[in-house]
């Protein structure tokens, strides 16, 4: 099994049970009262035969509480994800942590910033590189690339998973489903032995395409692991508040668990968690979010905690995309931040390396600094060891008032378990900076 970090910290709670349960119960309610849209009669059919409220017609479907919470109880709270080497499967839930890549629609330039479309090339190369980073420990939804140059939007999925497949090590805990991928796929897992997983994205608000659903039910059938999606723009595809696109998000991942455990009771699900403000400044219809916002890292928060509280794990993809356009300060800090909300959220799967202005690029030197807050970010979640030899009251006295740690065996066991050393940060003296070329990361 790849290990991962461990979290040994308490995640962050930032709502009271009281609030926790009042935006499940709303969820229950605009389910019940609401209900969402489901393209796909066999879906319909098959939740009509289980209690739900269907018009064909409009082919709605509206959900009682009971069977929500009856099909919650059916998830595991943990399990394994298979790779093609067994000793990089993964275990999902509990207290295990991982990281993965978040893709880009195409890549940069780094000397212009300007942005061309991915070559093959370009993907074999950058799925090489995510391989090799030690703290990238499964392959993430459409990574690194969404879409390949010369390539079909029809095969742009199959092609990236080929990708994957040749030259990634590790579990593939996510792949595309458009165009009815998912068939080629799920043959693909099964013939090779291994975990691909997808699940069903949603048109918010309450809306599910026909292929999307038809993809989270091939999935559920064939025992792979789906996930319940929780995807808001607060503001234009939800409510502009948190409490509000949490209650709008959770009704829609809710309805992903009920049609996914009635397919197949027990199915291996997690909540993906994805929820940005809305620019308000930019006064246009077409859904515009801000990328590395507070309010994002607060959205985060939340999920973290409600769905901790459902018992299913958490995987969340806020850090994972930064507005910035070029690999800056602000990347820096906008990357930086969503990963540390990520670790307090409890998240079990944190999508965070390679992606960057907005979704539009990914880039392998991105990719490579996001490992280093990803070393930072497993540092600060296994926490502080308290023992007789890490308080180490014996040395302390031994050594007395002169500056002499530095000579005693305890501290050369000791410091490289104790601290994080980043691969990439410039850690130089001044002196030694200027003789070496003045080099950033």
């Amino acid at each position: 099994m790849l290990n991962g970090f461990t979290r040994r910290i308490k995640p962050l709670e930032i709502l009271t049970e009281d609030q926790v349960q009042a935006i499940h119960r709303g969820a229950l309610d605009v389910l019940w009262q609401t209900g969402v849209r489901l393209e796909n009669k066999k879906a319909l059919k098959l939740l009509a035969d289980n209690g739900c409220i269907v018009d064909y017609d409009e082919m709605t479907a509206r959900f009682p509480p009971g069977l929500v919470e009856e099909c919650l109880r059916r998830c595991p709270s943990s399990f394994r994800i298979k790779a093609r080497d067994p000793e990089k499967d993964l275990v999902v839930g509990a207290n295990n942590v991982y990281f993965l890549p978040f893709p880009g629609k195409g890549t940069v330039d780094p000397a212009t910033w300007e942005r061309r479309p991915a070559t093959r090339k370009d993907v074999y190369e950058a799925v090489t590189v995510l391989d090799a980073l030690d703290n990238v420990h499964a392959m993430y939804n459409f990574a690194p690339y969404i879409g390949i140059e010369g390539v079909p939007a029809v095969m742009d999925v199959l092609e990236g998973v080929a990708a994957q497949i040749r030259n990634f090590s590790k579990a593939i805990a996510m792949a595309g489903r458009p165009y009815g991928a998912e068939v080629f796929t799920i043959k693909l897992a099964q013939t090779l032995g291994i975990d691909i997983g997808g699940g069903m994205k949603s048109a918010p608000p309450f809306a599910f395409h026909e292929e999307q659903v038809q993809a989270a039910m091939r999935l559920a059938e064939a025992g792979l692991v789906t996930y319940a999606e929780n995807i808001r723009i607060m503001g234009s595809t939800g409510p502009a508040t948190l409490a509000g696109s949490a209650v709008s998000g959770n009704a829609e991942a809710l309805a992903e668990i009920v049609l996914s455990q009635l397919v197949n009771p027990g199915t291996k699900m997690w909540a993906l968690g994805f929820t940005f403000p809305q620019d308000m400044r930019a006064g246009a219809p077409v859904p515009q979010p801000v990328f590395g916002a507070v309010g994002s890292h607060l959205s985060q928060l939340m999920f973290g905690q409600i769905w901790r509280n459902y018992g299913l794990p958490v995987y969340t993809s806020v850090a994972g995309s930064c507005s910035s356009k070029t690999i800056d300060y602000q990347a820096g800090y906008e990357k930086a931040i969503g990963a540390l909300t990520a670790v307090l959220s409890g998240a079990n799967f944190i999508a965070l390396h390679g992606s960057m202005g907005s979704t539009n690029a990914f880039h392998p030197l991105q990719a490579i600094l996001d490992d280093d807050i990803a070393g930072m970010m497993g540092r600060l979640m296994q926490g502080v060891e308290v023992t007789d030899e890490t308080l180490a009251i014996d040395l302390i006295n031994k050594v007395g008032r002169q500056p002499g740690f530095y000579e005693e065996e305890h501290t050369k066991k000791w410091w490289k378990l104790e601290q994080y050393v980043p691969k990439s940060a410039d850690r130089l003296t001044y002196p030694e900076w200027m003789e070496q070329g003045k080099k950033s990361a």
